[in-house]
């Protein structure tokens, strides 16, 4: 099942608004707070953009764009890509919609499939998100076997070493692919750990062909792992569902014949999270 490219950013609401509002003449002026908010919409709907995007979108004049996003910048609600100076959430804005989702109602919900999925393949389960050159780990359902990996929800592994974290990788659009490759410092945790940019591209496009990540002795010896994506309505993987287990008891055969529950729960949990 190969997975496409992401779609380019579309509009948000706030922003069309904003921009409307702007355009009418409100009653009442946009203050600086509601114009920083509704940049702020529109990046993270958008997952990236440019300040021309951003002036188009609010219709605001490019100096005033401008202004916005560097005030965001530098209080970290926004970051800006090394290799085409477009705009990405930030730190803080991470931080916050992490937050967002672990107070957010339908969490119990979220728990009650991955616990299900544990039940059904009798493995450990978890329902990740990027977080910056991290992953973390949303949710975890740990399985009744005494061997097993202890992790806790809200912990962080390796992007470069763990199933989720080349998936996400592989889902990147390719300049930033590119720039987080090139860049970034990858440990190596085991020998087999993929550490070179040239590995890890040609292990990103054989995850965009099969539709699944899989990792065996890279994070941890004699731990395997499997990750299916989770994408929002414009294609970009906005979280994963993943298996880990011990080689011992799991293969990789044995892991691909789990896949099909894994891609069910997979689509079970989209809609409880965006």
């Amino acid at each position: 099942m190969p997975i496409r490219n992401p779609v380019q950013p579309v509009r948000s609401p706030l922003a069309a608004k904003a921009g409307a509002m702007e355009k009418a003449g409100a009653a009442e002026p946009i203050s600086v707070s509601e114009r920083a908010l509704s940049v702020l919409d529109f990046v993270a709907i958008s997952g990236r953009a440019g300040l021309m995007d951003v002036a188009q979108a609010l219709q605001l004049p490019k100096a005033t764009a401008s202004r916005l996003c560097s005030n965001l910048e530098a209080q970290q609600w926004l970051s800006r890509d090394v290799t085409d100076r477009s705009f990405l959430p930030g730190p803080r804005l991470l931080r916050l919609s992490m937050a967002a989702l672990k107070t957010d109602p339908r969490r119990e919900l979220r728990h009650q499939i991955l616990s299900e999925l544990v039940t059904e393949i009798d493995e450990t389960c978890n329902l990740t998100v990027l977080d910056g050159l991290k992953v973390r780990y949303l949710d975890r359902v740990e399985t009744h076997w005494p061997l097993r990996t202890q992790l806790e929800a809200g912990s962080h592994v390796p992007l470069h070493a763990t199933a989720s974290g080349k998936m996400y990788i592989a889902m990147m659009a390719p300049e930033k692919r590119a720039t987080v490759l090139r860049h970034a410092q990858f440990a190596r945790f085991t020998p087999r750990t993929l550490t070179q940019p040239e590995e890890l591209e040609a292990a990103a496009q054989k995850i965009r062909v099969d539709g699944y990540s899989f990792e065996e002795d890279e994070f941890m010896l004699g731990l395997i792992g499997l990750a299916v994506p989770i994408t929002d309505e414009r294609g970009e993987c906005r979280a994963t569902m993943a298996l880990h287990a011990p080689s011992a008891r799991m293969k990789f055969e044995a892991a691909l014949a789990v896949l099909p529950a894994l891609r069910r729960a997979a689509e079970r949990v989209k809609p409880l999270l965006f």
